[in-house]
């Protein structure tokens, strides 16, 4: 992926006020390939870094500090963050959040860069239930690929707390008592959990061209992969893009479902929360539809998926952002797999290889599928279960959404920039 860097600025020139096909392609071609320049910085704009999306709730910690661990994509001179209150059904108080850059290992925090963050200059908040908060900005430089430490305190919060489930990364908590928000050496930190808590997203500051939502189930959430290494496929993409500054936010729930809430809301009552209304998006990659396909009801109508496909692209050209569509990967073997639902299945991917509906696709499916069993997942990038991917898997389908945003829109797309 050497040319991802200079076409996927294609793709980003494309989408900025003002810009046309003409003046993008003024460049000119190298090796084949369109040649442009990367679009300026935006400069002072307020960037996508990371993100999970809330996937239900549990249990409050009262009186206990949460000291969330996240890998931030790109970098910047400031921060901020986003904590969630969304499936409350009280107030939360913030009683403290602080910001550090990770130490070597754990909760350690690194030798001064510890921040605390406040809210319109306050160190205290109130969330209303259904709601979330940002931060004021927080002056901390981060790099690109950098563990942050996110804490958070909740003095008297009785729940039910707002989380992601399936993190696929160690975090830690700080038993009930004084709050240790501001600690540095961690060692009150004597629980593990392989949950985030309360926060969901953090935005910098600085260079960053734009960034990418992955949207998705367990797939994309990362249940497969190796946990504590960011090997989830939105991981390994950002991996790819990081010479072209921009960020990649995992918006993928496990057990999640496009057309019916379960674990978490449904991909289209979910879809402005946790997609359109992040900072600086300017691509949605679309990779859901296996659980409605095998869920309960289960979705037999492919029609169904088309028009929620439909719906979800509508929405994001109305705010300007182009959308990939993956392809549902094969899971014969699997326990839910029968004849019926891979026949639906093959025919979602018929509507979405050719459907016209997307700026680009990319097929994980051709990528991923066994050639002696094209019902089946290559092997070698079967985690166990026959469904979902192992570490080589995820690379795979980062390659397949890397290459689907290198190839330009065709078409009216290609012809004038979507309005912002």
């Amino acid at each position: 992926m050497g040319k991802t860097v200079r076409v996927i600025a294609a793709l980003l020139l494309a989408m900025l006020p003002g810009a046309t096909a003409r003046a993008a392609a003024a460049a000119g071609p190298q090796a084949g390939v369109p040649h442009f320049t990367a679009p300026a910085p935006r400069s002072g704009a307020w960037t996508g870094t990371w993100e999970t999306a809330p996937s239900g709730t549990a249990p409050a910690l009262p009186g206990a500090a949460i000291r969330n661990v996240v890998h931030l994509s790109v970098g910047g001179s400031a921060v901020r963050v986003r904590l969630s209150n969304r499936l409350g059904t009280a107030p939360l108080r913030l009683g403290a959040v602080t910001v550090a850059l990770r130490g070597a290992a754990g909760p350690v925090a690194a030798p001064g860069t510890l921040r605390t963050a406040t809210f319109r200059g306050a160190p205290t908040a109130t969330v209303a239930p259904g709601h979330d908060l940002l931060t004021d900005p927080v002056s901390l430089s981060v790099p690109a690929g950098a563990d942050l430490l996110v804490t958070v305190f909740t003095p008297d919060d009785n729940g039910p707390a707002t989380f992601h489930s399936q993190a696929v990364q160690t975090s830690y908590v700080a038993p009930a008592g004084a709050s240790r928000a501001d600690d540095e050496d961690g060692s009150a930190y004597t629980t593990a959990t392989g949950h985030w808590y309360y926060v969901t997203g953090v935005d910098v500051r600085g260079t960053a061209t734009g960034s990418v939502v992955a949207f998705g189930d367990s797939l994309t959430d990362g249940l497969g992969a190796t946990p504590d290494a960011n090997h989830r496929w939105p991981d390994r993409l950002a991996e790819h893009l990081r010479a072209s500054r921009l960020g990649v936010l995992n918006a993928g729930i496990t057990g999640n479902r496009l057309l019916r809430d379960g674990t978490g809301p449904s991909g289209l009552a979910r879809l402005g929360a946790d997609a359109l209304d992040r900072a600086g998006v300017r691509v949605l990659v679309v990779f859901e539809g296996i659980n409605d396909i095998n869920g309960t009801p289960e979705v037999d109508d492919p029609a169904a998926l088309a028009d929620a496909y439909r719906t979800l692209v509508a929405r994001a050209h109305a705010r300007g952002i182009r959308v990939i569509g993956v392809t549902l990967t094969p899971y014969r073997g699997h326990r839910f797999f029968n004849a019926s639902r891979e026949a639906v299945r093959q025919q979602v991917n018929g509507f979405i290889r050719t459907g016209g509906v997307f700026d680009a696709v990319a097929d994980a499916d051709a990528v991923l599928r066994d050639p002696a069993d094209l019902q089946r997942l290559l092997p070698g990038y079967d985690h166990g279960d026959h469904l979902h991917f192992n570490d080589a898997g995820l690379r795979a389908v980062a390659d397949a959404v890397g290459q689907a945003m290198e190839r330009r829109p065709a078409g009216p797309a290609a012809l004038a920039p979507l309005a912002r």
